[in-house]
């Protein structure tokens, strides 16, 4: 299995300008950029690269979920001018994490929102050809207001909306932290796969005796960590990437591995970031190339 190995750009290597990221990631043996934006000067920088475009980040997408009904409808122009702006461009994959704008909003609450408001950005992704990944992250503690995030959610999201132009950013370490078997949701649900992210998480069972899944109280004793486990660069964590591999394979996927570096030792610097970027490609190699 084959497939295309790209990066989400983390902050430090960000800091360095789009061209520079390009040409390094090309010459680190990347393939494709996870981009914020894409713009002319984005996609021509990767176009000189030889580097594909993996995701484009939507923008204002908690307005997207207000409570306020003329916010929610100036979100949805705005979401559907940034797909008409990519797909001009080539790219495909738009990236969303449905956290609402107001974080204490129930999910139950989140979702009726939602369901008012998507089946037109759905739409008008099907006219422009744009797949949208929704990101399981939860949201931030201690209400974890994310849309999107597990199993039960999933399946009432597909059923309200059936079209795979709205489908999944498949990012396993979410789904460990959570609980929540990460094969078994590739066997449910992958054919609603738009996207897949590359990053891993470690359960530390120390941690986990003093606190068990709650936050810690006195605060996490490592970066990207809320107490009982840490994000970790793939093949440092719980994650079995040959066994993912696998399922991607009898799916069909053909889209990117987009390595999101999140992991305490890899970063606040731009040689660590580099180094976890290079450490988790090696990582991911194995079994996408």
């Amino acid at each position: 299995m084959k497939l295309p190995i790209g990066m989400r750009i983390p902050p430090r290597i960000g800091k360095e300008g789009i061209e520079a990221v390009a040409a390094w990631a090309a010459e680190a043996g990347l393939d494709a950029l996870d981009v914020p934006e894409l713009t002319t000067d984005v996609k021509s920088a990767c176009d000189k690269a030889g580097l594909a475009i993996g995701s484009v980040d939507a923008r204002g997408v908690a307005q997207l979920l207000s409570r306020d009904e003329a916010r929610r409808a100036d979100a949805v122009v705005s979401v559907k001018k940034q797909m008409d702006g990519m797909a001009a461009l080539g790219g495909k994959v738009m990236f969303m994490c449905l956290v609402p704008e107001d974080a204490t909003l129930p999910r139950a609450d989140g979702f009726a929102i939602w369901r008012e408001t998507f089946p037109e950005v759905v739409a008008h992704a099907e006219r422009t050809g744009v797949y949208i990944a929704i990101e399981g992250w939860p949201g931030p503690a201690p209400h974890y207001p994310t849309l999107g995030c597990t199993p039960e959610m999933w399946r009432a999201m597909f059923e309200a909306i059936p079209s795979k132009h709205f489908g999944l950013n498949y990012d396993p370490s979410h789904l460990v932290r959570l609980g929540i078997d990460y094969l078994r949701a590739l066997s449910e649900f992958g054919e609603r796969i738009n996207h897949c992210h590359g990053k891993d998480t470690e359960i530390l069972h120390d941690e986990l005796y003093e606190c068990g899944t709650l936050t810690a109280t006195f605060g996490a004793k490592y970066g990207f960590s809320e107490g009982s486990w840490r994000y970790t660069i793939p093949g440092h964590g719980e994650v079995d990437w040959g066994k993912v591999a696998v399922r991607l394979d009898r799916l069909g996927y053909e889209g990117a591995i987009g390595i999101e570096l999140e992991d305490h030792r890899y970063w606040g610097t731009i040689e660590a970031e580099r180094q976890g970027i290079v450490k988790s490609a090696e990582h991911l190699a194995q079994y996408f190339r």
